[in-house]
């Protein structure tokens, strides 16, 4: 089995012939392929209130790269899924369907949505689970939408999956852009996830690639990165992904990875070798080795904080209400964010409370609407 990261074909114009022959051989070998089909597929104009862009994927584009590639099954929690609406994501589960791909992790419900997808095989039954963290697009009891982050719901969907297979492997859409590494609560809760049954845990999200690690027998990969995705970036991460390679040999699973780069104009894909694979080896290795070390993680994890320090603060600055981006910059260049402690403290106190941050999401979440 192959499963990669990322895909949203976002031009008319993208298609297969960009994939080079290396990529496609590699993807024809494989009995099973998995993506995250990171874009709804939907003539649909209209758009969610939501932060962050809005992204539609190219009907022809997108079904001619999942076909050169035999993509059997798509995940579909993801924080972009329900972009446009609950008819934008209605529309992508039928473009799924009449193609015959199968789907995972988004639904017409939140039922649906965590609906595990079972894949029998000569070397067992193979349960996948897929959910993402709570952005714009979770799935509710009667709207569309992504199977959402929920410690207690995902490991019952995991001991469920436990118990009707004979191998579990756990898709998850989350973690922080841009970030190589996870925060000590990420590999917590992932450990956590590997403790209750998966047999494999990977993640992707943060449109850069990370580290793998092997907890108690069971491989978690933290990032894959990006596989296909048309939209330029100023981040040079954004063109580099990985591709987890699974293998069941006498009923022991085994994982290895291979890396894939885009082209930055063209989206051109192909396989990584020679030079440039060595220096990529080596810095997943790398971030493989601060993964293992509670030091080392905590160590980059402060420093990551502190890099994110103001952008954060600035989203928590009453200047987050002046529509206006030029005033607003000007704001903030000047240091008037009226920010004080005894308000930073409220907000604190809001969302560190299970309860309190329980309340304020269903407000805000009815609020928006």
């Amino acid at each position: 089995m192959l499963i990669a990261g990322d895909l949203a074909v976002l031009n008319e114009e993208y298609n297969s012939g960009s994939i080079d022959n290396n990529v496609r051989e590699l993807f024809r070998s494989s009995d099973f392929n998995i993506v995250n089909l990171e874009a709804p597929v939907t003539d649909c104009d209209e758009k969610i209130l939501k932060t962050g862009p809005h992204l539609k994927g190219s009907k022809k584009g997108t079904i001619d790269v999942l076909q050169a590639l035999n993509v059997r099954l798509v995940t579909l929690a993801n924080n972009h899924i329900l972009d446009y609406g609950e008819k934008g994501l209605k529309d992508t589960l039928d473009f799924v369907k009449k193609h015959n791909i199968d789907r995972v992790g988004g639904g017409v419900n939140n039922e649906d949505a965590s609906r595990i997808f079972y894949l029998e095989t000569d070397e067992g039954r193979i349960a996948v689970i897929n959910f993402a963290e709570n952005e714009w697009a979770s799935a509710g009891e009667t709207s569309a939408g992504s199977n959402p982050m929920d410690l207690i719901e995902n490991v019952n969907q995991i001991r469920e999956a436990k118990k009707n297979a004979d191998f579990v492997l756990v898709i998850i859409h989350g973690g922080h852009e841009y970030y190589n590494l996870p925060s000590p609560q990420i590999q917590k809760r992932y450990r956590f996830y590997a403790d209750e049954g998966a047999d494999i845990v990977i993640s992707h999200h943060t449109h850069c690639v990370s580290g793998f690690e092997i907890h108690n027998g069971v491989p978690i990969y933290y990032s894959l990165g990006n596989f296909l995705f048309t939209k330029q970036s100023k981040k040079h991460d954004w063109y580099t992904g990985l591709i987890v390679e699974i293998n069941i040999v006498e009923g022991k699973l085994e994982a290895d990875y291979h890396i894939v780069e885009q082209e930055q104009n063209s989206f051109a894909l192909s396989l990584v070798s020679g030079s440039s694979a060595e220096a990529l080896n080596d810095r997943i290795y790398k971030y493989s080795q601060q993964i293992l070390s509670r030091q080392s993680l905590g160590e980059a994890w402060e420093n990551y904080k502190e890099e994110s320090k103001t952008n954060t603060l600035r989203y928590w600055s009453p200047n987050i209400f002046i529509k206006n981006r030029y005033l607003r910059s000007f704001l903030y260049k000047i240091g008037m964010t009226w920010l004080n402690k005894d308000g930073v403290k409220v907000y604190l106190n809001m969302i560190r409370c299970e309860s309190h941050l329980d309340l304020s999401r269903e407000i805000f979440k009815d609020y928006v609407k």
